[in-house]
């Protein structure tokens, strides 16, 4: 009978509670993220003005500990800094 390596189950482990890391902060994101876009749907200048950093904040932070990919917290900040700024823009309040 062959021997059973003691690193699969080390890295089951490891993986279970990065996987659960992660879920927890894809989460929050789309919370946060769901936030601002109903604001900027509903035309709501300040919160999505004082939302903007905080979900800026929250993707980079994600994006740093590897729960979605640097390009992807990148890609997603610019498009939702552009909404906001154009939404500023037809308020005639200027960019975030």
């Amino acid at each position: 009978m062959p021997r059973k390596s003691l690193s699969v189950p080390k890295r089951h482990r490891q993986s279970e509670r990065r996987r659960l890391r992660n879920r927890t902060v894809k989460s929050a994101l789309k919370s946060l993220s769901k936030k601002l876009h109903l604001s900027i749907a509903g035309k709501d200048i300040e919160i999505a003005k004082g939302s903007l950093p905080g979900v800026i904040k929250a993707l980079s932070k994600a994006a740093s500990k590897g729960a979605i990919h640097k390009k992807t917290a990148s890609r997603r900040i610019s498009r939702l800094t552009k909404k906001v700024n154009l939404l500023l823009a037809g308020s005639g309040t200027g960019p975030a």
